[in-house]
């Protein structure tokens, strides 16, 4: 096989096996601590900018099917897997996962030691890196690496984002389309669209460009907020059209938009030391002292201290190391929260939020004020 190396901006350095299409991919290095959910997680566009690392030693062994795709491509810039198996055994699989990754150009490295590496980004934090097939030179490749752009200010939502809007219109269950949500595309997954339609709703998905006054035109029952990648400060032209819409219309936002609606609300957001990415995130509902095992996918977090508005009350919180995880505003009907229902890791032990959004709009359908 052929070789392949990588390099992080502090000169850590592994040397491999190429995994994927040829060639040199930047991003930022991060691990998932999922063991399934490779084919969900480099769909996923919260990924973009990111080269992920899986923490389960054996990587692709059912393969990758036509239907658990989040979008419509792959969107992590690289990939890292202790062992790529040249195997794969599933009724649904269509095809490998090493001719996946050639297929949509991805540049990975597999026969590395992951353990290692995984230590060394929870100590040092997550850190802007380089895999290359094409370039051996230990120093020309770091040197790479710390020409790749940081996160920290950067708006990816633009590149992720839709080209123009769109109505979902594949159904997802029997129940009649009640209830109509307009989801702002922030990099949305399409799980969240399949779950919103299955309980009843009619979908407008519109870009992350939307005004408030076109949200407001179309007439939705509620507005959801998608997950997304990179800095939700760096997407202020979002948050200032969120903030347009507070007391118009229940609003819900997942990860991203959970960013952005605290952003809107008036407080902060600051970058993790190595994010939270995985499926297996111990998360507790403050409200009822219960735990959820949540997926996880973000290396921003909201400043709840930084809050001004007393309205707002945290409503869950991450038992690794206490950082935010859900606000319900007290008089206007908006929540959100940081993990990803959506994913389903628990399996279910969060889908109850989705059926509170669709409560909430039930209860705020007689009062529109638009």
């Amino acid at each position: 096989m052929n070789k392949a190396v990588l390099a992080l901006e502090d000169g850590f350095f592994l040397e491999g096996q190429a995994l994927g299409a040829a060639g040199e991919a930047g991003g930022e290095v991060v691990f998932n601590t999922s063991m399934s959910g490779y084919q969900e997680i480099l769909t996923d566009p919260s990924y973009a900018g990111q080269i992920v690392t899986m923490t389960y030693p054996l990587i692709g062994n059912y393969g990758v099917n036509d239907e658990d795709v989040e979008s419509c491509r792959i969107w992590a810039q690289g990939f890292v897997v202790k062992e790529a198996s040249a195997l794969y055994s599933n009724w649904r699989a269509k095809t490998g996962l090493d001719e996946y990754l050639k297929k949509h150009n991805i540049v990975g490295i597999q026969a590395v030691d992951t353990r290692c590496l995984t230590r060394h980004i929870r100590l040092q934090g997550a850190m802007r890196g380089v895999i290359s097939t094409l370039e051996p030179d230990k120093k020309r490749l770091i040197n790479k690496a710390r020409a790749v752009p940081s996160l920290v200010g950067l708006d990816l939502v633009k590149d992720v984002t839709c080209g123009k809007d769109y109505d979902w219109d594949i159904p997802y269950g029997s129940k009649a389309r009640a209830l109509k949500v307009v989801a702002m595309d922030y990099g949305i997954k399409r799980n969240i669209l399949r779950i919103l339609s299955g309980l009843g709703c009619s979908i407008k998905v519109v870009s992350a460009r939307a005004k408030a006054e076109e949200i407001l035109g179309l007439k939705p029952d509620g507005l959801f907020l998608s997950n997304g990648p990179a800095d939700p400060a760096a997407v202020l032209y979002t948050v200032r059209e969120i903030r347009k819409l507070f007391g118009k219309l229940p609003i819900f936002g997942i990860c991203l938009g959970h960013q952005l609606l605290a952003l809107a609300l008036g407080a902060r957001t600051y970058k993790l030391k190595f994010g939270h990415h995985g499926a297996n995130h111990p998360v507790m509902n403050l409200e009822t002292r219960k735990v959820e095992i949540t997926a996880q996918n973000h290396g921003f977090c909201v400043d709840m201290d930084s809050m001004p508005d007393r309205s707002v009350k945290p409503t869950h919180i991450n038992l690794y190391d206490k950082t935010s995880e859900g606000l319900r505003h007290t008089k206007m009907p908006l929540f959100s929260v940081q993990y990803h229902p959506e994913a389903s890791p628990g399996p279910h032990d969060s889908s109850y939020l989705f059926n509170e959004f669709i409560d909430l709009m039930k209860k705020y359908a007689k009062k529109k004020r638009y």
